[in-house]
């Protein structure tokens, strides 16, 4: 067994506690002990100074697209590309993530599931990267957001279909469009494009296999069709109003903001992306930062979801979501609380994401305090240690 005592620095737990004078003892890749350093004073095996820096969980991204790399125009990065070489891509994105900090990643959405062999081979050992679940294909109507890569279906029989399709292909979760996006064109984000039959339908296939759903929604009635049946988070949720807002606070509906995704569209906007896209993200860019702000004042669960793979977002950049976060109002604690035990919880990943004894060894050492300072955090040369499994991160 191999011992590892990581003392120091500070302890941000992953709940909101910042623990000083404490020191974390891992052995092989689970979490053994949390205490006050002189508890340890005779430890005589290997130890990490962390002084002057915070230990804090490793990072969950609960929105990413492993098959892209951030071109200006995604869709087409990949349009006749080798398989084999599209898989190569996703691997590489994964272990980019990780070496940034994020220890776990939800795609939702990718490409004739070529992901989902790195999945695996990620989650078992065989290659080293991020906990990764995967959705499989986004299921979406003729037309709708998503169509060029999703699984396309219309009425509820064949929104079933497509249900049991994802699971049978080996998905983690169902990803459904319940709105029209940005990145689509001659579709609308605030347009509801299932109907509340379709979405009840899908949703609840997704629970009678145990699995759990994220909804592409932006208008206010496509997240409305999404959260009445049931679904697990609202990815974007630019136009929440107050309605979706009580009806997702009395379900526990999570959300996923991603705000990077409009962020970085609109840095980038004279480089080589879309007009269509530039116009539309232009459009929702205020009443995005606006249902955002909505949600947090009202105490709504915040999961930490970049859309990492759309243009100029890139894998390995995850963490300035926090930033952007912290922002739009959001504290720094609550920024690091969404980005590690909330986001982990959303994944149902509940043995990670927390500074806790028998919780698994994924952490980010970091300088200074990131629940003062969320950059510390947020920008990745302010990183000095990823561990993963209680092994440390160590890429050429």
């Amino acid at each position: 067994m191999t011992s590892i005592l990581y003392s120091g620095g500070d302890i941000f737990d992953g709940t909101g506690e910042l623990l000083k004078g404490h020191a974390v003892l891992v052995d092989d890749d689970t979490i053994k002990d949390v205490a006050p350093a002189e508890k340890f004073s005779d430890y005589q095996g290997e130890r990490v100074d962390t002084s002057g820096g915070t230990l804090m969980p490793g990072i969950a991204d609960c929105h990413v697209h492993l098959v892209y790399k951030g071109e200006a125009d995604p869709r087409s990065s990949i349009e006749g590309v080798n398989p084999g070489e599209i898989t190569l891509r996703v691997l590489e994105n994964a272990q980019l993530s990780l070496k940034s900090g994020i220890t776990a990643v939800r795609d939702c959405g990718g490409r004739e599931y070529l992901e989902f062999p790195v999945r695996d081979a990620c989650n078992s050992g065989r290659f080293f990267g991020p906990n990764i679940m995967a959705s499989g294909k986004m299921i979406c109507m003729t037309g709708g957001h998503g169509n060029r890569n999703g699984r396309i279906a219309d009425g509820c029989d064949e929104v079933v279909k497509a249900v049991r399709e994802q699971i049978h292909a080996g998905s983690d979760l169902i990803k459904i469009m319940a709105t029209g996006g940005v990145m689509t064109p001659r579709v609308n984000p605030e347009d509801a494009h299932y109907s509340a039959e379709e979405m009840n339908a899908g949703v609840s296939e997704a629970k009678r296999f145990h699995k759990t759903s994220a909804s592409h929604a932006q208008g206010a009635e496509g997240i409305m069709n999404a959260v009445k049946a049931g679904i697990t988070s609202i990815e974007h949720g630019i136009f929440m109003d107050q309605e979706c807002l009580d009806a997702m606070m009395e379900r526990g509906t999570y959300l996923v903001p991603t705000l990077a995704a409009v962020q970085n569209i609109l840095n980038n906007a004279d480089n080589g992306i879309a007009d269509y896209v530039v116009e539309k993200s232009r459009r929702v860019f205020e009443k995005h930062k606006e249902s955002f702000k909505m949600f947090y004042k009202a105490g709504g669960k915040i999961a930490m979801g970049t859309d990492a793979g759309t243009p100029f977002n890139l894998h390995g950049e995850n963490a300035m979501e926090m930033a952007y976060m912290v922002d739009c109002g959001m504290a720094p604690v609550d920024a690091l609380k969404s980005a590690t035990s909330v986001a982990h919880g959303l994944m149902e990943l509940n043995d990670r994401g927390q500074i806790k004894p028998g919780f698994k060894a994924d952490m980010l050492i970091v300088n200074g305090n990131p629940a003062e300072d969320i950059l510390m955090a947020a920008a990745k040369k302010n990183h000095r240690m990823v561990v993963k499994n209680g092994r440390k991160v160590d890429f050429p």
